[in-house]
């Protein structure tokens, strides 16, 4: 358990980010939890390198709606104050924060305050015992480092963490994550760690976490991206939404369009994405230019929108042919319909409740 969030088992796969801001910066880490928040994160990382952070961390988890993890490296008394101001896990690797006193303070503070404990192993800063060994990082390297400390927090009685052995290489982190999935029996938190842009990074990280989850690996995810957190989270959707895993808010079914398009496709399907990222609700919608494949796709989805000629556009319902849109106004009509049967998606979920003589 991360606070009220379950992962492992047969818990839905979470989907986690990370701050980037000052975390000694209370308002502006809570603003920017807020977005993560809304584009749907389950969980959310801040660092925690100084006391100034972790002094403000206790603001942050009161403000934020979703657990909260403490990102220490090294200083130990950090990962002390962090429990103590209510983070619902520590990111740490005890076998790196000193003696055997030292982890069983951190142990003890976590068992008090309720806190999971996160091991995360990274190629980029395994042990130099480990590096010694085996000449380079390597999935052996990172398998053994992460069994080490698994040991170490059982050593305590502490079996209440999860683990990830992330690296920048696919195949190494592929590789190790396949390792480990065989030895031991606890959550997994996959990642592509330090994956790049937001193009190259979403590729790298698609691959990567999805032939893992793919192949039944792992039980929360992170999307490591040098763009904004909560871009992390809705790439963190498209990957579950495209496996099938969990779905959350419009699946859009496009064309890459071509000469025969009845309208601009692209800039079309840009500025829906943009405006219906509030609808959480899961539902799909299609997206194309012309009647080739367009009333195919259409059939299979909740609504569909089809090009045709002198800017006259057939939309349809829940795959059935009901009326068309012109090119002005059809960016709004199309978002009105997907907020209208969103609604009533939510309305027909929504358990009705009976009164007692009923």
């Amino acid at each position: 358990m991360v606070g009220n969030v379950a992962v492992g088992g047969d818990a839905p796969v979470t989907v986690q980010t990370m701050t980037n801001t000052p975390t000694s910066d209370a308002r502006a880490t809570i603003d920017q939890i807020r977005r993560c928040e809304e584009a749907g994160a389950d969980i959310i990382r801040v660092s925690c390198p100084d006391v100034e952070s972790t002094a403000a961390l206790k603001e942050i988890v009161r403000a934020a709606q979703v657990p909260i993890v403490a990102d220490i490296h090294f200083h130990y008394k950090r990962a002390l104050e962090a429990a103590d101001a209510g983070a619902a896990c520590l990111r740490i690797n005890p076998g790196n924060i000193g003696s055997d006193d030292r982890v069983r303070e951190v142990v003890a503070a976590a068992k008090a305050n309720g806190c999971a404990i996160r091991i995360g192993v990274n190629a980029g800063s395994l042990e130099k015992d480990l590096l010694e060994k085996y000449g380079e990082p390597c999935p052996d390297a990172l398998v053994e480092s992460a069994l080490d400390h698994i040991r170490i927090l059982e050593d305590h009685d502490f079996r209440n963490y999860k683990v990830a052995v992330k690296a920048s290489d696919l195949f190494m982190a592929v590789a190790a994550y396949q390792q480990l999935a065989y030895q031991v029996d606890c959550p997994l938190h996959l990642g592509i760690t330090e994956a790049g842009g937001f193009v190259g990074g979403t590729v790298k990280s698609s691959i990567g976490i999805g032939s893992l989850l793919w192949a039944g690996i792992g039980d929360t995810i992170r999307v490591s991206l040098s763009a904004e957190p909560e871009e992390e989270v809705r790439v963190g959707y498209e990957i579950l939404k495209a496996l099938g895993i969990r779905n959350r808010g419009v699946r859009v079914v496009s064309c890459p369009s071509c000469a025969r398009q009845g309208f601009d496709v692209i800039r079309t399907v840009q500025m829906l994405e943009e405006r219906l990222q509030h609808i959480k609700t899961p539902m799909s919608l299609s997206v194309l230019g012309c009647v080739v494949n367009g009333p195919g796709e259409a059939r299979e989805t909740d609504i569909g929108i089809t090009g045709g000629g002198n800017g006259k556009h057939m939309v349809y319902l829940s795959g059935v042919t009901d009326h068309h849109v012109q090119d002005d106004g059809m960016i709004d009509h199309i978002v009105r319909l997907v907020e209208a049967k969103a609604a009533e998606i939510e309305a027909a979920s929504t358990p009705v409740e009976l009164d007692a003589a009923e």
